[in-house]
């Protein structure tokens, strides 16, 4: 089984990024493990030009499809996004706008392989979960619409640095132990 794991923060070597290391180095030994950063791709804005609700592909040349590669290789895929203002970061936000031709709410539409399954994960530096469900939502209905199905959420409080992360080290790997049995 072929496993991506998204960064889904333009950091890429903070807190998201540590959760990102710790499920990558959980899961390496029984799956193929391939870990990618939003920002290490150019992603455009979305114009609304409703063009790839014709035609199922974007006017754009951007590195929208480098990232749906990526998905399109994967059997399971896990996106990990810390809270900005209560909700995902603007890049992942831009790129989920981005991937309205592979949309299932028009035809004709883009797709990926079935039969994926999805994981979201959260954290936030306050210590209500309210935010990380936001953002585990916000995932889910991306999911949703790409026809991923939805097979686990975490979400971590009280998370501002990489120091806080090693932390709750235990808690993110019996996450994965549960969810990633072979």
């Amino acid at each position: 089984m072929k496993v991506l794991i998204m960064n889904c923060s333009p950091v890429r070597n903070g807190a998201t990024a540590e959760i990102v290391n710790i499920v990558s180095d959980c899961l390496k030994e029984r799956y193929d493990v391939r870990n990618i950063c939003i920002d290490d791709f150019d992603i455009h804005f979305c114009k609304g030009c409703r063009i790839c609700h014709n035609t199922a592909k974007c006017i754009q040349h951007d590195d929208v499809d480098k990232v749906m590669g990526n998905y399109e290789w994967a059997d399971i895929i896990i996106l990990v996004s810390p809270s900005y203002w209560a909700d995902i970061p603007g890049q992942f936000r831009v790129f989920i706008d981005r991937c309205t031709p592979w949309c299932n709410t028009h035809e004709p539409h883009a797709s990926i392989k079935s039969g994926k399954k999805g994981y979201s994960v959260a954290l936030r530096t306050g210590p209500s979960m309210g935010e990380c469900n936001r953002i585990i939502e916000s995932i889910e209905h991306f999911y949703g619409h790409l026809e991923i199905e939805c097979c686990g959420r975490l979400g971590l409080c009280s998370i501002e640095n990489k120091e806080a992360v090693a932390l709750r080290r235990n808690e993110i790997i019996e996450f994965c132990n549960r969810q990633f049995i072979s």
